[in-house]
């Protein structure tokens, strides 16, 4: 499964409006023509990893909607901090699956998990979601084997920035428990950070833990960027499931 990752969109209801100097859904068509030019395949799914809207508003999710929908691509959205979940679902919702939720891919699995927080800007998942996510990966131990990838907006670990960790997933410890006895586990994708970020599951090495960059601007950034290019919007592509174990490539490109 050949994934896309997009994430920090920030778009506005005003489509002209500026958010930390840069416009952001022109940033975003911008984004779309460039990671998907650089992308060595077709992807199979486009992931929009949070914070999509933000200030929460109708028109900013009309405005990724009609951002979206002639790529004809399928798609697999996160809300983040800064989103409106019954606003992204009552937009977006016919038209992909929203976290959480577990994505049956072609040859993979992708299992989203919503961090949102209403009023807060630091990510939680509840109990509710984490006995959710528990019988899933009970479900999956009794499933054919497949490649699964975890999305989720928060990182789930501390990065090294105080500011950033201040305002992480408040019960990131119980996601890793749960993460750390799944069985197929590829990797562990997020955004939240505007910056790359690469780890690894604590007592997992193997499994990878990556920050997404933002479609807008750039934060920090706490490790150097692979490309030399930290302040420039980016992505992800992901393989999941490859013939040689899960791959990886930052995408970056100049600012629209």
């Amino acid at each position: 499964m050949r994934v896309l990752q997009l994430s920090d969109l920030h778009l506005l209801a005003e489509p002209g409006g500026v958010y930390r100097g840069r416009p952001p859904l022109a940033c975003l068509t911008h984004a779309l023509r460039q990671a998907l030019a650089a992308a060595p395949a077709p992807p199979d799914l486009l992931l929009l990893s949070g914070d999509l809207c933000q200030d929460e508003s109708l028109a900013g999710y009309v405005h990724l909607h009609t951002s979206l929908q002639f790529l004809g691509l399928p798609l697999a959205l996160l809300p983040g901090n800064h989103d409106h979940p019954q606003l992204l679902r009552s937009v977006l919702g016919r038209h992909g699956p929203i976290a959480p939720a577990l994505v049956e891919g072609p040859g993979a699995r992708l299992l989203l998990l919503d961090s949102h927080k209403a009023g807060a800007t630091a990510g939680w998942l509840g109990a509710s979601q984490l006995a959710w996510l528990a019988g899933v990966l009970q479900q999956l131990e009794q499933a054919l084997p497949r490649p699964l990838l975890v999305a989720v907006h928060h990182p789930p670990v501390a990065i090294g920035d105080l500011e950033m960790d201040a305002i992480g997933l408040l019960d990131g410890a119980a996601l890793l428990q749960l993460l750390g006895q799944a069985r197929d586990l590829e990797a562990v994708v997020f955004g939240h950070i505007h910056q790359h970020w690469s780890g690894s599951l604590p007592g997992r090495p193997q499994v990878p833990l990556l920050g997404c960059p933002s479609t807008l601007c750039g934060f920090g950034p706490v490790q150097p960027c692979p490309l030399g290019r930290p302040d420039d919007p980016g992505g992800r592509w992901l393989e999941i499931g490859a013939p040689g174990g899960f791959q990886e490539s930052l995408l970056r490109w100049s600012p629209p």
